[in-house]
Parts: C-alpha cells; sequence; structure tokens
C-alpha cells in the first residue's frame, strides 16, 4: 500500500489587483443581504400572518371610494391602522440597521437626531420617502449609476432637512450623553391667517 501523500498548503493569496474587485463584491453582497433581510422581517416570521393584514389592509383600502384600482398610494402617510404599522416596522429595520450604521453621523446641536424618530410625522414621511427611493435606486433595474443618483438627489437632500438645527429634532438630543425627546407643536388650522 502507498502512503497517502501529504500536501503542503500554500497560503492563498489574491492578487492586489483584484482585491478592490473582491472588496467591492463583497460590499454589494452584504448590502443585498441586508436588503434581503429588510424584506424577509417585512414578511414576518409567521407564515402568511405579514401576507394577510397587508393583504386586509389594502382590501380595507381598496373598499373605499375611488380606490377600486387598489391603494391610492405608498406613501407610509396615505396609510392607516394595521398597514401604517407594517410599514413603519419595516422602514423601522431599515433606518436602524442600514441608514443609522452608514448615514447616521455624530449627533451634536448643528445635527440633532431623535431616537424616537418614529414619533416625529416630518421624519417619518421624509425617512419613508428616502426609503422608498432608496429601493427603487438600488435594485438591479435602476443600472449601475442607481446608488449615485439615490445619494445625490435623494440621501443628500433629507440629511439637510432632517438632521437641521431647526428640523423636526430641534428640540431633541443635541448631545449624545443627554438624550432628549420632545415633538414640538405645529400651529393650529384656525391659527393660520386668512389666505391671500
Amino acid at each position: 500500500m502507498s502512503e497517502p501523500s501529504k500536501a503542503t498548503s500554500e497560503p492563498f493569496r489574491v492578487p492586489d489587483d483584484d482585491l478592490d474587485d473582491l472588496a467591492s463584491t463583497l460590499a454589494k453582497t452584504m448590502a443585498d443581504v441586508r436588503q434581503h433581510g429588510v424584506i424577509l422581517d417585512r414578511l414576518g416570521s409567521e407564515p402568511g400572518e405579514t401576507t394577510k393584514i397587508a393583504s386586509d389592509a389594502l382590501a380595507e383600502e381598496s373598499s373605499a371610494p375611488g380606490t377600486a384600482d387598489g391603494p391610492a398610494s405608498v406613501f407610509i402617510l396615505a396609510l392607516g391602522g394595521e398597514a401604517y404599522d407594517v410599514e413603519l416596522a419595516a422602514l423601522s429595520d431599515w433606518v436602524n440597521y442600514l441608514f443609522l450604521p452608514v448615514y447616521g453621523r455624530e449627533i451634536s446641536s448643528n445635527r440633532p437626531w431623535c431616537s424616537q424618530w418614529h414619533e416625529h410625522s416630518e421624519a417619518v414621511a421624509r425617512l419613508h420617502a428616502l426609503w422608498l427611493a432608496w429601493q427603487q435606486l438600488t435594485d438591479a433595474e435602476a443600472g449601475i449609476s442607481g446608488p449615485s443618483t439615490w445619494h445625490r438627489d435623494h440621501l443628500d437632500q433629507a440629511l439637510v432637512h432632517l438632521r437641521a438645527p431647526d428640523g423636526p429634532f430641534a428640540a431633541c438630543t443635541t448631545s449624545p450623553t443627554r438624550p432628549n425627546h420632545r415633538v414640538l407643536a405645529t400651529p393650529a388650522p384656525e391659527q393660520l391667517g386668512p389666505a391671500a
């Protein structure tokens, strides 16, 4: 009988020229995994549970006058009840696991943030619009310039307004060591002057 050959394993080395491609591919794969995680969370862990909630909400909306062709809008402020809650939960996953870790930046008086952002209607509206655009522009069908377009046309403007010193978080946390949350009052309709 012949003795099994002992192969000496050589360390595997990736050529330096290929490292950038590998890093880029890995970053894309990780972003895809995160996106799939958000979708899976959105679908729920119980088979059919979230689908039933979503279909019930869509049926409720489509039974309303003027919406026989389906929901009038996918925008979160147009949703109500369980449909709003399901959409907010999915948005929260995206904000907490993708948006904040990548784009959160440090909290300061010039860039306030509120950990209870979901209680600020303007923040919910802006973040949801940003998330909808992200879903569309990071899809493969958007082409290779989709993410760049999302950054330029959507993210940059959203951050300017969300994190502005007079934005929706103006009365909230301006120092990470002293968390604060306060929803500012909005003008009541009767306090607005007559229409010009």
